[in-house]
């Protein structure tokens, strides 16, 4: 075989081998982050816990002090933790609650401003803005070329009364980060897509998609 050859065929099984590993690398990644995010918030009283089980009956509950068990307890504990504050929140008592530690952050500067846009943030995603649609394309870099934006707010132009919507843009294939964009309404151009099929889109940098898909604003909008 001539080394160009077996060049190309060794480049073609490189690239084959990375496409059919990249997916798998990027939910281990998702799930490593997670995993170690849930573990590290009980993992300050899981340890001790588990090492005085171990010391007392080291025969039958020795295990219960390694690594790896410590982490799977600490991982449960706040899973169990965050459902049971999912249960509390939709009783009386827990609003009260929650009422009562909102209260105490508004009163500290910058907790209220990274807490208060959090929460801001993750209500308005759960409700539709106004008569916009939630998931939208916008021009970006120009007209010919689309992004994936989730309308957050529509505001209005001081002076004119134009409606603008303030679109958040998520990168891929982490959309925890990306940009924020004030667009005309008008030039907007609405999808029927859920926020899920939006972010699944993005993650996906656009395998998973719709056989078909809006490109132009509707009749009526601005070109």
């Amino acid at each position: 075989m001539r080394l160009p050859v077996a060049m190309r065929r060794l480049r073609r099984y490189f690239l084959t081998g990375l496409l059919t590993l990249l997916p798998i690398w990027l939910v281990w990644i998702v799930f490593k982050f997670v995993l170690v995010l849930l573990s590290d918030l009980s993992r300050p009283w899981v340890r001790p816990l588990s090492e005085r089980i171990a010391y007392a009956s080291p025969g039958t509950l020795g295990w219960v002090d390694d690594p790896w068990a410590q982490t799977l307890f600490a991982v449960l504990a706040t899973v169990a933790a965050i459902v049971a504050v999912g249960a509390l929140a939709r009783r009386v008592a827990g609003q009260r609650l929650l009422a009562w530690f909102e209260d105490v952050i508004t009163r500290i500067p910058l907790a209220k401003t990274v807490y208060g846009s959090a929460r801001k943030l993750l209500d308005l995603l759960q409700t539709k803005p106004g008569s916009t649609q939630r998931v939208v394309l916008i021009d970006f870099p120009h007209r010919e070329m689309k992004c994936v934006g989730l309308v957050t707010r529509v505001m209005r132009e001081r002076g004119t009364g134009r409606e603008l919507a303030a679109v958040y843009v998520p990168t891929t294939p982490n959309p925890t980060s990306g940009y924020l964009e004030i667009v005309p309404v008008e030039r907007l151009t609405p999808t029927d897509w859920t926020v899920d099929e939006a972010m699944t889109f993005i993650i996906s940098g656009g395998a998973v998609s719709p056989e078909e898909m809006p490109f132009t604003p509707p009749p009526g909008r601005a070109p």
